[in-house]
């Protein structure tokens, strides 16, 4: 929930720091640019200490430098002269240890839980992050009430609980073997990618693009509640909550129930991406509030849908000594798919609503023949013994 909060909960106030500090459009854009940039390079490297060390000793560093970085920028806005130029350096330290939270904790989950109980409790993860999405507007809205700059100051407090709690009640296995020098490690990964590469790609490349699609309808539609509706504040970071609690809850449900039935997950997947497709391609014929939200909750729960089956793919397909760089990585490209996601939509508003909406369907589309082309479950003849992951008695060919 804390790597979302990094970008979401300053969206409310950035017309604000965009006065206060007497800044271009561009520049304050970049406050959420850099914090997306710097996450999306540091995973990959955070998440290969995660293999080499442990889950504990990237979460914990990383969520002090989380922490630091918003106490940087908050006192750079109340006191010092250059305040921009800090506060890009404390979005950068924040960058960089959002690196450390969501990924490394989904391979931590997979570490941890095994089969049905893992699949349940990475949905709980992706809900976990679908409620940051939720609340972190709402929350920005309501500390910009103090000052303008309070929400920097309120990631302290957060990572700080985060910190208590993965140190009091996070109890990692210990390692049966040294770590592998980093010659072989490289080597484990390339065949890793060798042979699971291509459904690897259609999982990355899927991920990607439901945050994509994500974050780039809530750009559209903060725009037209603003210009054409004229809602804004604490009712307009409400009402883009809805579509998000539609995939909050069914990211939950989802995770619930899909335990270890993988050609369920496999279905799960392509149903989603078509609802998706189904209701992009049908949006460009509704402008009304309500119609058009009826129609959007559709996309979100195919979102709902589609991400949890994803995470349990690719957390249970690798081993546990490179899960850590392997879930980071699609957490950077998750990342790339947010940090890309509003300008590309902002471009396409400009151009044409309708073939914004087209072109959005059309990559859903690509995405579930994808998925559908190249994810292959397929059953063991005779199982040899009990199931210790997801993938031993059902796995990718």
């Amino acid at each position: 929930m804390i790597l979302v909060l990094g970008n979401s909960m300053l969206i409310p106030i950035l017309p604000k720091m965009k006065s206060e500090l007497d800044i271009s459009q561009f520049k304050v854009s970049l406050v959420i640019s850099v914090f997306s940039i710097a996450a999306a390079i540091s995973i990959p490297v955070l998440g290969y200490f995660s293999d080499r060390f442990s889950r504990k000793a990237v979460i914990i560093p990383a969520l002090i430098l989380y922490g630091i970085g918003g106490f940087l920028a908050g006192s750079a806005s109340a006191w010092f002269s250059s305040a921009y130029t800090w506060i890009m350096a404390g979005r950068i330290m924040q960058g960089i240890g959002a690196a450390g939270t969501a990924p490394i904790a989904m391979a931590l989950t997979g570490d941890l839980f095994k089969g049905a109980e893992q699949s349940k409790v990475l949905g709980l993860v992706e809900a976990s992050n679908g409620f940051g999405k939720v609340i972190s507007p709402i929350l920005g809205s309501l500390f910009a009430l103090l000052f303008w700059y309070a929400a920097f100051f309120a990631f302290p407090i957060f990572c700080l609980l985060s910190i208590l709690l993965t140190i009091f009640f996070i109890k990692e296995k210990k390692a049966k073997k040294e770590p592998p020098p980093v010659g072989k490690y490289v080597k484990g990964l390339a065949s890793v990618f060798k042979t699971e590469g291509r459904w690897l790609f259609a999982a990355y490349l899927t991920g990607a693009a439901c945050l994509f699609t994500l974050f780039g309808i809530l750009f559209y539609i903060s725009d037209i509640l603003e210009k054409e509706h004229g809602i804004d504040g604490l009712l307009k970071g409400s009402i883009l909550a809805i579509p998000l609690l539609f995939m909050t809850t069914t990211s939950y449900i989802t995770g619930s129930k899909i335990g270890k039935r993988m050609k369920l997950m496999k279905s799960l997947i392509i149903l989603g991406l078509m609802l998706m497709t189904a209701s992009f391609a049908c949006l460009i014929f509704f402008k009304s509030l309500v119609p058009f939200f009826s129609v959007l909750v559709v996309s979100s729960i195919g979102t709902g849908l589609v991400l949890p089956c994803i995470n349990s793919f690719i957390t249970g397909s690798v081993p546990t000594d490179r899960r850590g760089f392997v879930t980071s990585l699609y957490g950077s490209v998750r990342f790339l798919g947010v940090a890309i996601g509003p300008p590309i939509f902002g471009t396409l508003m400009e151009w044409s609503r309708t073939g914004m909406f087209l072109i959005t369907a059309g990559l859903t589309l690509f995405c579930a023949l994808l998925c559908l082309v190249l994810i292959h479950v397929a059953k063991k003849e005779k199982p040899s013994k009990e199931t210790d992951t997801l993938f031993e008695k059902l796995q990718f060919t």
